[in-house]
């Protein structure tokens, strides 16, 4: 097990039984505390009837009660600005984090010291796992800043001893210059940035070829473990493609795959993982699909205990092809509860729609959900799509035809569908924003 393969031999190839040990452990040091120093913890643990001594194997936590984005929310309004869940002595505070506030109100994470060393550890230990190594030039397009991935991967690079060029998001044609020059050689971005890069690459007379990129990992929306999205990604800046996943709440990047491409491994000695039924919050056995509900091992400052994450997937615990023990999360992040669609009886997800319309060649890479209602009042819901290339009025409307079947088979309705030219939809160079919700302004 050679430090070529392994960021942390010891810790990535360890044996399960040793490695829920150690979960065990520290989860009772992390509910022990939480218990002692936070009356957020304290008063839910108490009205949910458990202590700290009810928790004698990892099965135990179920029985402790679930925390959700919305409970963060109403603690730190009642007790501005972090909450009562802020547990690190202040002299040990580092950074302020809040959440992107996409789905409301921003909730404010606090990284202590030890916390920034944990996740810029880990973070290392993703990038080594999907072929990051000393001698790559690191173009780092996650947003800096506030947002947590981007300042993450940037403390890793320096743990790892990349040369890293700290772009952010944003300038997509100095994006492509430093491709050419210094010549990057691994990309981090959202999928929809990197799927705008390789657009601009094509309208610039640039082929992949031309540039030493090699590999990119891709997070902040699902996407990047898509068939069609990777494939789309791989043709059209040249690389191997790699799924990220990270919360602001939890941390930006403690899940990515490996080479294997074959789930996305998570670091389960700092985060434990359960997948919960939907409706009844019951635990479900791996390899069934759920919400994900994640618990903080090891963090110092703002620990969630059983945060319920509103993202659909599934875990499998058995040894990855890599050799890797931690578990991972097969086939991405499937969709976020904040995101079901409901028309006609059915229930789907933009990730339903992206595989749909970028197995579609004909079709760029942008598409939109808009949601709207009839002069009836009933529920319409329009996928819109843009045309690659020019195309006569039959051309469009065989293509019409096809994407309506294909929708129909994969979403068990039909939507309506609208073919605009291209770059008539807004391209962005960070989350996308697939849902256009025009019922909220009476269309």
């Amino acid at each position: 097990m050679a430090k070529d393969r392994y960021w942390d031999p010891e810790i990535e190839t360890m044996p399960r039984k040793q490695l829920q040990a150690l979960q065990l452990e520290r989860l009772r040091w992390q509910i022990e505390r939480c218990y002692r120093e936070s009356p957020f913890y304290r008063e839910r643990f108490d009205r949910a009837g458990v202590r700290p001594s009810h928790l004698q194997t990892l099965a135990d936590l179920r029985h402790f009660p679930l925390v959700t984005k919305e409970d963060l929310r109403r603690e730190q309004e009642a007790y501005p600005p972090f909450g009562r869940y802020v547990i690190a002595p202040r002299e040990t505070w580092q950074e302020l984090h809040p959440s992107t506030g996409t789905t409301g109100r921003p909730v404010n994470t606090i990284w202590s010291k030890e916390d920034a060393r944990v996740i810029a550890d880990h973070t290392a230990r993703t990038m080594w796992s999907f072929g990051t190594r000393p001698h790559d030039i690191v173009q780092n397009a996650f947003s800096y800043g506030l947002w947590v991935a981007g300042m993450a991967v940037h403390y890793a690079c320096a743990l790892i001893g990349c040369f890293v060029i700290p772009i952010g998001a944003g300038t997509t044609q100095r994006q492509i210059d430093y491709f050419l020059s210094p010549g990057s050689t691994v990309l981090l971005a959202t999928p929809s940035f990197a799927l705008h890069m390789a657009e601009a690459l094509r309208e610039r007379g640039i082929s992949p070829d031309e540039i030493p990129l090699r590999i990119g990992c891709f997070g902040g929306e699902p996407g990047a473990e898509v068939p069609a999205t990777r494939q789309r990604i791989e043709q059209g800046l040249g690389i191997d493609c790699y799924d990220y996943y990270g919360l602001g709440e939890i941390a930006p990047t403690f899940a990515s795959e490996c080479t294997e491409k074959d789930g996305l491994h998570w670091a389960e000695d700092h985060y434990f993982i359960e997948v919960v039924h939907p409706e009844t919050f019951e635990p479900l056995p791996p390899g069934e699909v759920g919400i994900l509900v994640m618990t903080h091992l090891t963090r110092e400052a703002t620990p969630m205990i059983r945060y319920l994450t509103n993202d659909y997937g599934k875990v499998d615990l058995e040894p990855c092809r890599c050799g890797r023990t931690h578990g991972r999360i097969v086939g991405g992040i499937l969709g976020r509860a904040d995101d079901m669609i409901i028309y006609r009886g059915a229930k789907f997800y933009p990730v339903q729609v992206e595989q749909v319309v970028r197995k579609m060649p004909e079709l760029s890479d942008e598409f939109r959900i808009e949601l709207s209602r009839d002069e009836r009042g009933m529920d319409r819901t329009t996928i819109v799509v843009e045309s690659a290339y020019p195309q006569d009025e039959r051309e469009q409307q065989n293509l019409v035809e096809r994407l309506r079947r294909a929708l129909k088979e994969a979403l068990q309705v039909t939507p309506e569908v609208r073919v605009v030219s291209f770059g008539t939809l807004e391209r962005t160079v960070f989350k996308a924003k697939r849902i256009v919700d025009l019922r909220q302004q009476g269309k």
